[in-house]
């Protein structure tokens, strides 16, 4: 469990072998021999196969692939992989002939001096680099004999995060030629149950992909399993090269009765907090573009049409601006304006009719739009339950005005006070984008690479649609004092719609069963606060606002503006108000091959005394005392059952001796009671007659 909070480093594996020092078989001539199918420069890749287990979002990968030198001479063999940039390498190991090389795994900057160490020394290395938008490549070489057998195996670990409604498991496949044994194993266990799971790759037609793929899933487990043969992955029907080459993409959703899960394991703990049904917080949104002289052409042309593309998605709750920043700045309006129709066809108009020039002036730009946002704020120009944000893009580094970059984080930082978060995209690669990602962080944002391909449109567009729909604003986890320790992040500007905050930590006393957890955050109407209770049985939640549904297996406390309400796994259910009265319903179960009795709920009035003499209801006009006299006692109808007469509320009535049970104290037994039973429906017992309490529904 700990390993899972491992920080995401690049990473580099480093062999004591000298590549000259591998073991080989004795050298040994050759004869000409038919090469198996797959062999490319003498080296057959037999076997590659990609398994995962996930658990609770958390995925624990491990990548084997085989190969054997089919050639006459040693050849260099190299393995490749690449992962998201999110994971994590956690081992590498190489097998040689059957002997086990381990590598040792090391962070960023050690590992890159060592790297380059161990290449002049002759020895074999392997480092994690930069390769595409999500992913980062991991390359190992390694000199094999004729004749001996490698097996690369590379572990990597990494949290899966809730993204548009899903989480995404994103694997690269590019075996780069034909493998006899190709196989994608995924195994999901999630503790809520899963709703949904699909799996698609980018590089076979859907016929073949239905062929070679399997995927299913049952309450809490789930399965996806690819195994495309030989004659599946030629690129044609008598090709020998692979059509293997894109991406395997697995999706899934968990199963959310409430808002929240938390898991207990081996004294640690994790909180998935992800509420759903909640109205969108109005956005105030500033729109910080980079029109320097270097977005001429197809990027600002591509800037462009997201922009118009972002404008048909604005509500009409929400307000905007536009500030364009060159080697001076402009803005389409002195302040910020609401989305009316109106005013989104003027800033249509406005942005069909930007164009480029100039030098690049972050700094003045950036403070432009966060003035504005504080002063629409201080003002009372926008929404008081609204929500800011700054996005800013820009293809280049500062070049006039204030152009140091520790500079410029200092007046941002300043001029946002923490109060909104800024979101920086760096469109291409002639950029400083550490910069860019550092000012983000450091403002509760994050930085995005937008890449110069065809798509940089739909990049542009599919990062707004991320934060288009916040939910909560100022989240904050609160756990109990001198409870919780090692804590990872507990405090959020925003929940986004189809998004999740994950927090977890170490529990002080390992043999804690229960603990409380508020969520709490300002919503669009008003403020909210999310309780959890965790017992040893069931993590339950309960909301003022939200529904929950439990069932009868569940161990579940909900209170509420002084209404505490909770069920006992299997027993019963308590709804106590405050310091006043309690109720309890038991469930009474009976044989279940009975013909005639069935399931039914007891309801129970403990210290019904507090409640207030003006409580009425077929069962509160009786919870104050109230004067009955019995007498008469006679033999009835039934032998051991006498009637006798009750003079109670100016009536006479005729009552029958027998006997209930109460199970308040003992559930499923219940304890025998003598009691006078009332004919007639209680007539002349109750105020009015039995068909007054009756209601079509309980709520």
């Amino acid at each position: 469990m700990a390993s899972a909070w491992w920080p995401c480093l690049i990473l580099a594996l480093l062999s004591g072998l000298a590549a000259s020092g591998f073991p080989r078989s004795p050298s040994r001539p050759l004869g000409k021999r038919s090469l198996p199918e797959g062999v490319v420069n003498g080296i057959e890749v037999y076997s590659t196969k990609i398994s995962c287990k996930v658990t609770s979002r958390f995925a624990h990968n491990v990548v084997t692939t085989r190969a054997v030198n089919r050639a006459d001479t040693a050849k260099e063999v190299s393995f490749d992989v690449e992962l998201p940039k999110t994971a994590f390498i956690t081992n590498f190991t190489l097998t040689i002939d059957g002997v086990t090389y381990p590598g040792n795994v090391k962070e960023k900057e050690v590992a890159k001096k060592q790297y380059e160490k161990a290449v002049s020394q002759g020895k074999t290395a392997g480092l994690v680099k930069a390769s595409g938008r999500k992913l980062e490549k991991f390359t190992v070489s390694v000199n094999v004999a004729a004749g001996s057998k490698v097996t690369f195996e590379l572990t990597y670990e990494e949290l899966l995060k809730r993204h548009k409604g899903k989480y995404e498991m994103y694997l690269k496949v590019q075996p780069k030629q034909l493998v006899k044994h190709f196989e994608i194993e995924a195994d999901i266990f999630e503790p809520q149950g899963i709703s949904t799971l699909d799996a698609e790759a980018s590089f076979i037609t859907n016929d073949l992909l239905g062929s070679a793929l399997t995927k299913s899933f049952s309450g809490r487990k789930g399965r996806v399993s690819f195994k495309p043969s030989m004659d599946q992955q030629r690129s044609c029907p008598t090709c020998t090269d692979s059509l293997l080459n894109g991406d395997f993409i697995i999706t899934y959703d968990v199963n959310r009765e409430s808002p929240a899960n938390v898991q207990i394991v081996n004294g640690y703990f994790v909180h998935f907090f992800a509420p759903q049904g909640l109205p969108v917080v109005p956005k105030n949104v500033v729109f910080v573009i980079d029109v320097s002289g270097s977005m001429h052409g197809r990027k600002m042309e591509q800037t462009k049409d997201a922009l118009l593309k972002i404008l048909e998605d604005v509500k009409e709750d929400d307000y905007l601006n536009f500030i364009l920043f060159s080697g001076d700045v402009t803005t389409w309006k002195d302040t910020l304006v609401q989305a009316t129709p109106e005013n989104i066809e003027e800033a249509r108009t406005f942005v069909k009719n930007i164009d480029d020039q100039g030098m690049t002036n972050i700094n003045d730009g950036l403070l432009r739009g966060i003035s504005m946002l504080n002063k629409a704020r201080e003002e009372h120009g926008v929404p008081e339950r609204s929500t800011s944000i700054v996005i800013m893009l820009t293809d280049g580094d500062p070049n006039v005005g204030e152009s140091r970059p520790e500079k410029i984080q200092e007046n941002v930082r300043n001029a946002i006070g923490g109060k909104f978060p800024l979101y920086n995209l760096g469109f291409g690669n002639n950029l400083n984008y550490n910069f860019l990602e550092s000012m983000a962080l450091e403002n509760h944002g994050l930085a995005r690479r937008i890449y110069e391909d065809s798509d940089a449109n739909l990049q542009l567009q599919g990062f707004y649609e991320e934060v288009a729909n916040p939910l909560l604003t100022g989240v904050e986890v609160e756990y109990p004092e001198n409870a919780i320790q090692d804590l990872t992040q507990s405090a959020y500007q925003h929940f986004y719609d189809g998004s999740e905050i994950v927090v977890a930590g170490r529990l002080l006393d390992e043999d804690m069963n229960n603990f409380k957890a508020d969520v709490k955050g300002h919503g669009a109407i008003n403020d909210l606060t999310f309780t959890e209770e965790v017992t040893p049985e069931k993590i339950t939640l309960w909301s003022g606002a939200a529904q929950s549904t439990f069932s009868w297996l569940d161990t579940v406390t909900v209170t509420q503006d002084g209404l505490s309400v909770t069920i006992n796994r299997k027993k019963n259910m308590v709804v106590s108000f405050g310091d006043g009265v309690t109720f309890v319903v038991v469930l009474h179960q009976v044989w279940k091959k009975h013909p005639v009795h069935q399931d039914f709920l007891g309801f129970y009035v403990v210290d019904s005394h507090r409640m207030s003499a003006q409580t009425h209801g077929l069962l509160g006009q009786f919870f104050h005392p109230f004067d009955f006299k019995v007498s008469d006692i006679h033999p009835g109808s039934d032998p051991t059952k006498p009637d006798a007469t009750m003079v109670v509320k100016n009536h006479r009535l005729t009552v029958t001796r027998g006997s209930q049970k109460d199970y308040r104290k003992d559930a499923s037994v219940g304890t025998k009671v003598a009691c006078w039973f009332v004919h007639n429906n209680g007539q002349g017992l109750i105020d009015g007659v039995h068909s007054d309490y009756i209601v079509p529904n309980l709520f």
